[in-house]
């Protein structure tokens, strides 16, 4: 995700729909719920729209007695960054005290860029709700890279109408690990749990070669308060989970046993072991994990995969195979991560003749080329620590690019993964050290269907211990380039994606939400995509130079269903009550 555009801050929004459809003449005969159509709106046509988060969408819903009702779509503010909720300010950044960061003249560095929404409820249904949210961005100060924060929300809900309101906020505590890095999209797992990860994992080999200057040396400082400090960049670039007990506090950790990356967020199949995650930047590269136990992240085993393409057409396609980076426990990695240095993991060298001769392999990963070797008996490090300079060296594919969010589709066994721009890796590049893709530029992006089977073996003839695995991968949604910008600024069509980021399936109305970061929409825009129509809705548009952002499709809460969504920079973080579209009357 990008977090360059900084606009008026706007944290929270909804959109929300009516809780009453009153459909049927007769009220005493129950009828259900047939289909749900989205109703897409216009794009912005006013400075004033082009300025607003909104919704003039709607969705048609079709009883089994052929009766229709036309639901509007309305969007609803909870918070702002900057405002204060219970005494405490919103979108601020703490350090390793649980103090807020402050500049010279007292007052709090704060966010502008809120990013994943995962709303839960603990204590069953009569529970209480809770939402976590990422603040992806933070302003620098003089020192420089500034720490993230992540937030646990109580939420209170009005019983009958479905709507929510923010009354308390608490920064979520990562000291155990450094702080959090990057928080960026992320998902309430199947056990209940939050699910995120830190993007844009430092470079280990770059903060080596001067680590008084690097940014995670800056990151430390602000962290700690210590101007001696130096910071560790092993420590950053992991999965987080985060478990909300039933008193309303909030547990977080890192499973360092799943690798470390570009950690866009993950999806979980049903087995509640088998988790695929995306890996944002350039040259990048796509993981299986598979927990040794359901519902426990802790230990397991890492798998990249390797594009083996089989079509140009659509956003191309491709069979998937699996490569075994290796087995891990998150207490033995973390260990590692507390010890070592690149130079402890990998042997280096600029000379081309000395490195064939010796041993070394030429990779380009996250876009840089490096001859490199690992060092003996450091193979568990290079795998867990560096997972994506391993798996290119054993052959894994890392010219993906921008690789963004996935969600699980249950009831079709596939998953659906954004790639918000097709180009540099993903194009022919015969000067690369390996070329697996090679598909036509396509900036606008495309959404790809990935089929997953029982019984499969990695590259070396080893079963794989999951029933989900992923074997094809093809285009499903793209975008379309335009040659030239539109009157309204546009290079990509505006009645089609463009660069889609976030993205959440909803099995209860068989739809595929979608929210771009794009800067070839002059707005950027919600999308929602029936995988059984193939009808694309525009539902929603943010203002001018902000991303939509934070989808969560929640199907039943307390007795209502509704879509997590918002934007960032500027932010907001709100939902869609969904509800009315499975009332029965």
């Amino acid at each position: 995700m990008k977090t360059n555009k900084i606009l008026v801050p706007l944290l929270s929004a909804a959109i929300l729909f009516p809780t009453a459809i009153n459909v049927h003449a007769n009220p005493q005969k129950p009828v259900s719920v047939k289909s749900v159509e989205f109703v897409g709106m216009q794009a912005p046509d006013t400075d004033a729209k082009r300025s607003s988060m909104y919704s003039e969408a709607s969705a048609i819903v079709t009883l089994n007695d052929g009766t229709q009702k036309i639901v509007p779509l309305e969007y609803h503010s909870l918070a702002r960054p900057g405002e204060m909720i219970n005494g405490k300010v919103v979108g601020a950044a703490y350090d390793v005290n649980g103090n807020i960061i402050k500049n010279k003249d007292g007052k709090p560095y704060i966010s502008t860029s809120p990013d994943m929404n995962t709303l839960l409820s603990v204590n069953g249904k009569s529970g209480k709700l809770y939402l976590i949210n990422h603040f992806e961005g933070m302003p620098n100060n003089e020192i420089g890279n500034m720490p993230k924060a992540m937030y646990l929300n109580t939420v209170e809900q009005d019983k009958k109408s479905g709507k929510m309101k923010i009354t308390d906020i608490e920064p979520i505590d990562f000291s155990a690990d450094g702080g959090i890095w990057t928080p960026c999209a992320g998902v309430l797992s199947p056990w209940n749990t939050h699910l995120g990860g830190e993007e844009y994992e430092p470079n280990a080999r770059i903060h080596e070669a001067n680590p008084e200057k690097s940014d995670v040396t800056q990151f430390a400082r602000n962290y700690y308060q210590d101007l001696s400090v130096i910071g560790n960049p092993y420590l950053y670039g992991h999965h987080t989970e985060v478990t909300v007990h039933p008193n309303g506090e909030a547990k977080a950790v890192k499973h360092y046993s799943m690798g470390r990356m570009s950690i866009e967020n993950v999806t979980v199949a049903p087995d509640n072991r088998t988790v695929y995650y995306g890996d944002d930047g350039s040259y990048t590269m796509s993981f299986m994990y598979i927990a040794d136990k359901a519902k426990d992240l802790s230990a397991g085993t890492l798998y990249a995969a390797k594009w083996k393409q089989t079509s140009d057409k659509n956003g191309g396609a491709a069979d998937i195979e699996w490569i075994k980076l290796g087995h891990a426990t998150d207490q033995e990695i973390k260990e590692m991560a507390q010890d070592l240095k690149f130079s402890d993991i990998f042997e280096t060298t600029n000379d081309a003749a000395y490195a064939q001769a010796n041993g070394f392999k030429q990779i380009k990963a996250a876009g840089n080329l490096e001859w490199l070797k690992v060092k003996p008996g450091m193979e568990k490090a290079a795998a867990f620590l560096e997972s994506r300079r391993y798996g290119a060296l054993l052959g894994a594919t890392a010219e993906f690019n921008k690789m963004e969010t996935l969600t699980f589709n249950k009831a079709d066994n596939k998953i659906y993964m954004t790639m918000s721009y097709i180009e540099k890796g993903m194009t022919k590049n015969p000067a690369d050290p390996v070329d697996d893709i090679q598909l036509p530029k396509l900036r606008s992006g495309a959404i790809y269907e990935m089929n997953l089977a029982a019984g499969q073996k990695d590259r070396d003839g080893r079963p794989i211990d999951s029933d989900y695995v992923v074997t094809k991968m093809s285009g499903l949604i793209t975008g379309e380039d335009l040659p030239v910008k539109d009157e309204d600024g546009n290079t990509a069509n505006p009645d089609k994606i463009a660069n889609p980021d976030n993205i959440a399936f909803s099995e209860k109305y068989r739809t595929l939400f979608i929210a771009e970061d794009s800067d070839m929409h002059t707005n950027n825009f919600g999308w929602a995509y029936n995988v059984d129509t193939k009808k694309l809705s525009r539902i929603i548009s943010a203002p001018d130079g902000g991303e939509v952002t934070g989808l969560q499709a929640i199907d039943e809460l307390n007795g209502k269903s509704y879509l997590m969504i918002g934007s960032q920079n500027p932010g907001n973080i709100g939902y869609i009550d969904l509800t009315s579209l499975s009332a029965k009357k």
